[in-house]
């Protein structure tokens, strides 16, 4: 394994790199499984044809999980947090049926709470 910001050749799968101190897989310059130098728009290491890891970052949504929390709180019964959320069609499904009479707000709650909530991505809701 290479790291992705320094091409550093790293053993195991350590957390940070010993050469520059990042993530490993947090750059985009470098192949992990090669070393070679890429394109940052790369998917795919042209030396070895590996497929490049992404950064973890870029698969987080950027919506809030406190307001997402808060919402499906207070106003699930009306699936408020679902339009925040892009999911305009469940949305429109909890307020016909008051978010399951409850049950589907309490559920999404927890889900918000505990970070297992999607926007209409498929991208986690991680950020506080």
């Amino acid at each position: 394994m290479y790291c992705r910001n320094c091409g550093k050749e790293l053993t195991g799968e350590p957390e940070i790199c010993l050469g520059c101190g990042a993530k490993p897989l947090r750059g985009s310059d470098f192949c992990q499984s090669c070393g070679a130098n890429t394109s940052t728009l790369a998917e795919v290491c042209v030396k070895c044809g590996a497929r490049l890891s992404r950064d973890e970052a870029a698969d987080v949504s950027p919506k809030s999980r406190l307001a997402v929390s808060l919402l499906a709180w207070f106003l699930g019964f009306w699936g408020i947090h679902r339009f925040y959320l892009g999911k305009i069609g469940t949305g429109i499904l909890m307020i016909l049926t008051l978010g399951g009479l409850g049950i589907w707000q309490l559920i999404d709650f927890i889900m918000a709470v505990a970070g297992a909530m999607k926007d209409k991505n498929g991208k986690p809701i991680k950020k506080w």
